[in-house]
Parts: structure tokens; C-alpha cells; sequence
């Protein structure tokens, strides 16, 4: 099955609604029902304007996040909808992937009759 992996950049101290952006973009996902997402914490980044940001014991809030999704197209334009909808600006990249699961149960892969 054709599809994206949407990889949002955030940093830990970013906030929305009271609760860290990277959690609220997985928080939404699962409300939409929009299947694999993750979380993956950089411990050392370099940002646009080329500064150096380490995640420390005293700097946890300059950490760098990734919230990663692979998703079919219906469900990227569904989530784009919904930050959209909030009025968020959040940095993304997108690129065509091919998913599947492997085995015979796969739901992507047709049933032997």
C-alpha cells in the first residue's frame, strides 16, 4: 500500500492546550484514528539559525522531538485538516513510502481463498 511517513520536528518546551506539542500531535492522531506514530528524542540537534541544542539534565525543555507517522493519504490529508484547524505552524517533512505488514493476516494483503 502506497503512502507517506510524516516526520514533525518540535521541541520538548513547545506547548499546545497545556500539554507538549509532540504529545498532542500523537494525542490527535489516535482521536482521529490514525494508526503508527512515534516519538524519538534527539539528544543533540542543530536548529535553522545553526545553534547547537543538547538535551542536558539542566536543559530538558531545549530538547529536539520527532513525532514520526506512516500513513495512507486519506489519513495525512485528515491529520493536516486538524492542525490546521488549530492554527499551528509546525516544521514537516513528507515522503512516499510503500507500507505493508508481513504474514498471511495482513490486512493489506489480500486473503488466499
Amino acid at each position: 500500500m502506497l503512502g507517506y511517513q510524516v516526520i514533525f520536528y518540535v521541541q520538548q518546551d513547545q506547548k499546545h492546550k497545556g500539554i507538549g506539542l509532540s504529545h498532542w500531535l500523537l494525542h490527535r492522531a489516535r482521536e482521529l484514528n490514525i494508526g503508527e506514530a512515534a516519538l524519538f528524542a534527539a539528544a543533540e540537534a542543530v536548529d535553522k539559525d545553526h545553534r547547537l541544542h543538547s538535551a542536558r539534565f539542566f536543559e530538558q525543555n531545549d530538547q529536539h522531538l520527532q513525532v514520526q507517522m506512516i500513513l495512507p493519504e486519506p489519513d495525512v490529508e485528515r491529520l493536516f485538516a486538524a492542525i490546521d484547524a488549530e492554527g499551528l505552524n509546525i516544521f514537516y517533512i513528507k515522503l512516499p513510502v510503500d507500507m505493508g505488514v508481513t504474514g498471511e493476516s495482513s490486512a493489506f494483503i489480500p486473503k488466499k481463498e
